[in-house]
């Protein structure tokens, strides 16, 4: 039997994870609370998620075996077969989807969209644009608009596509800091970059100003009614302020690379850290 250690990798754990959080807050800010509808949608949505990242991790095993960041992952390893990577992914996103189908055909036509959208064509695109991470920013916005319609919410209320878009902007500067921390490394496995098209120094302000979209896109969820209670005001704004302040830090020439990986942890903290206070927020309105 493969070591456990070995599927973690390739499902990718802490992303699975965070995709099946932020589908949880979608669902949660739109007032339901089913145990059992949390249950299909928490496994669907990571099940989901792994099988993605055991697919892509197929596609690239090539493209992972060229660099440092990746080439312990099962397939360029050794540890795992190809053949056997793929059974793996197809089980887990068929599973993913028939938890999803339970919920509805939304639900599972938004896993659906997901899958297509990640493995179908933001995979492609990596290997033939250096913009790739727009388009693909996308996939990190459908969770948490596939817990909305779990949660009978409306496709078209104007709240969930406030969450979607802040979700989507936050996902450009997560992508772009890992890009500049690891360029040599996507450059040697032949992948185009923005960092051969856009001077470092350049490239570092423009995701400057991603981060203050995403801070600012935050302070403007009172306005769509995703946090509502006053109590939540001041430490939205905190945190909004706090993770423009670690793009601040990536703008002096001199400590860009030392302040590329706090940021990017601090981008990532930031949003799990919206997704509880507005999860809060919900929960405390109600009460």
């Amino acid at each position: 039997m493969k070591n456990i250690k070995h599927y973690l990798v390739l499902c990718r754990l802490p992303i699975s994870l965070f995709a099946t959080c932020s589908a949880l807050t979608g669902y949660l800010l739109t007032g339901a609370v089913s145990a059992v509808t949390i249950s299909f949608l928490a496994a669907g949505v990571f099940l989901l998620a792994c099988g993605a990242s055991a697919l892509n991790q197929f596609h690239e095993r090539d493209l992972d075996a060229m660099m440092e960041r990746t080439r312990l992952r099962p397939l360029p390893a050794g540890t795992m077969t190809s053949a056997h990577v793929l059974v793996v992914s197809m089980m887990l996103i068929l599973s993913g989807l028939i938890h999803l189908a339970r919920l509805g055909w939304m639900s599972f036509a938004l896993g659906s969209l997901a899958i297509l959208w990640y493995n179908g064509l933001y995979t492609r695109l990596k290997r033939t644009t250096a913009f790739a991470a727009v388009p693909g920013a996308l996939v990190g916005a459908l969770p948490p608009v596939m817990g909305w319609t779990a949660g009978g919410g409306n496709l078209a209320d104007s709240r969930v596509f406030a969450l979607a878009a802040l979700f989507f902007l936050w996902q450009i500067p997560h992508f772009w800091l890992l890009l500049l921390r690891n360029a040599g490394q996507y450059e040697k496995a032949g992948l185009p970059t923005l960092t051969s098209i856009i001077p470092q120094v350049l490239l570092t302000r423009i995701t400057l100003l991603w981060i203050a979209a995403a801070a600012v896109a935050s302070l403007a969820m009172p306005l769509f009614g995703i946090v509502r209670s006053p109590y939540a005001y001041a430490p939205l704004v905190i945190l909004a302020v706090w993770v423009s302040g670690s793009g601040l830090e990536i703008i002096t020439r001199d400590t860009a690379a030392a302040a590329l990986l706090p940021a990017f942890r601090r981008v990532n903290i930031f949003i799990l850290l919206f997704m509880l206070l507005a999860v809060f927020d919900s929960f405390l309105l109600r009460g």
